[in-house]
Formats: structure tokens, C-alpha cells, sequence
């Protein structure tokens, strides 16, 4: 899938590409970069970046790389570790596959600020919808 073809594919995804505006830059065979710019509705009531859109930018980053072959990659389950607060600038996900068979697969999705300072770790673990489980 192209670049073009992924972003078309998941402006369906209106919560985090209208609503919060994760853009996705790149992406690759298991790889993907998106970004998202701080406005100030995205942040919680001490001025910083709410979890839950440093969540939904890696969501997206995951989703992006793990369907860049066409499959049918879903998040089954995923942990987040926030590192550091951030209240401004634009925030990156790259997210990296770390293992991927026929049902599952496992991703890392690190998420830094605009001067690359690591804010969340985020690791996702997928499943293949066209290949359920026995």
C-alpha cells in the first residue's frame, strides 16, 4: 500500500485523523510514522497532552504499519508507558514490528516530541481477523 492509498484508507478513522489530527507520514512493510501537532484540545486539565491522544496517535501508527501489506491487523491489546509530560510542539509514533506470524503480531510504537525526547513507549499486540483462531 502507498502512502496515498494509506492515508486515504484510514481518513476513515475520524476520531483520530479529523478529531485529533494524527497525519500519517510514512509508512513501510511493518513500519509507519505519524504525527500529530499540540493544539489545546488535546491537552488534560494541567496543560499537558492528554494520555488518551498520545494513545490514539501510537493506535493509529500501529494500524498503518501493521495493514501496509493489505491484512487484517487489529489491536487485541496494547500497554502505554508515559515517560515524560509535553505541552507543545508536534509529537511522532514510529511504530516497528517486532514479530509478526499468520495470528499475531507484536509492535513498538515510541512516541517523542519535536526536539526527539522520548514521551511513551507503547507495545501492541495484533491479531489477524482473516485468520481466527482455532
Amino acid at each position: 500500500m502507498t502512502l496515498d492509498e494509506s492515508i486515504k484508507l484510514f481518513s476513515n478513522d475520524r476520531f483520530a485523523t479529523q478529531q485529533t489530527g494524527v497525519r500519517i507520514v510514512e509508512v513501510a512493510k511493518q513500519y509507519a510514522r505519524c504525527e500529530m501537532t499540540i493544539t489545546d484540545c488535546l491537552r488534560n486539565a494541567m496543560g499537558s497532552v492528554m494520555g488518551g491522544a498520545l494513545f490514539t496517535l501510537a493506535d493509529l501508527a500501529f494500524a498503518a504499519a501493521a495493514n501496509h501489506d493489505g491484512l487484517n491487523w487489529v489491536s487485541a491489546n496494547s500497554t502505554i508507558n508515559y515517560l515524560s509530560p509535553v505541552s507543545d510542539g508536534t509529537l511522532t509514533a514510529h511504530a516497528k514490528c517486532l514479530k509478526q506470524g499468520r495470528r499475531s503480531c507484536l509492535y513498538s510504537i515510541e512516541i517523542r516530541d519535536s526536539h526527539e525526547k522520548l514521551i511513551a513507549i507503547v507495545s501492541t499486540y495484533g491479531t489477524n481477523i482473516s485468520h481466527p483462531n482455532p
